[in-house]
């Protein structure tokens, strides 16, 4: 298997993982980078959202050999102590509610404060609009597969006993979620 290169968080690694698997995988599972988490596997929820060359991605949609050359950032790479500004100001403004997809909302402001310093409300909305813990406890509820694509077999994912989309509805009808 070839080795592949790609930067993450200001740091290349070299990897002889598969070429198919995803960067989620990669980040979480090979770098123990576990702030970017899994939502719905589909691109959809945004609680995977990192920065690829500056831009909000979705990391489950992108597989190691399209990330290979290129330069990532992670919730972990904004700022290793929580100083930067979003991450305060999401502390100051208390805008997390269960926190499960809060780094990728804080990802993708990051990548929107980036473009533009004072963005509209509507801009603003429609960067975080598709970002939703909910979106992939819908497709839970609704019996579809919130499997992880690509993982190894003995993967499953994280924080499966307190993320919305594992909960039962009656605690998410209780406010379990987000």
């Amino acid at each position: 298997m070839p080795k592949l290169a790609l930067f993450v968080n200001g740091v290349r690694q070299e990897t002889e993982s598969a070429a198919a698997m995803p960067l989620l995988w990669f980040l979480r599972d090979v770098l123990g980078l576990t702030g970017t988490k899994y939502g719905c596997g589909e691109g959809v929820c945004g609680a995977c959202t990192v920065l690829e060359e500056g831009v909000a991605v979705r990391a489950c949609q992108i597989d190691l050999a399209a990330a290979a050359g290129k330069r990532y950032t992670t919730i972990e790479g904004l700022s290793a102590d929580g100083s930067h500004p979003v991450q305060r100001a999401w502390l100051e403004e208390n805008v997390a509610q269960c926190g499960y997809c809060q780094p990728g909302m804080i990802v993708e402001a990051a990548a929107l404060l980036a473009r533009k310093a004072a963005p509209t409300p509507a801009e603003v909305e429609s960067a975080l609009g598709d970002h939703s813990a909910a979106a992939a406890a819908t497709r839970a509820s609704a019996g579809r597969s919130t499997a992880r694509p690509g993982a190894p077999a003995s993967a499953r994912p994280e924080a499966a006993d307190d993320h919305p989309a594992r909960l039962p509805p009656s605690l998410r009808a209780a406010g379990g979620g987000c």
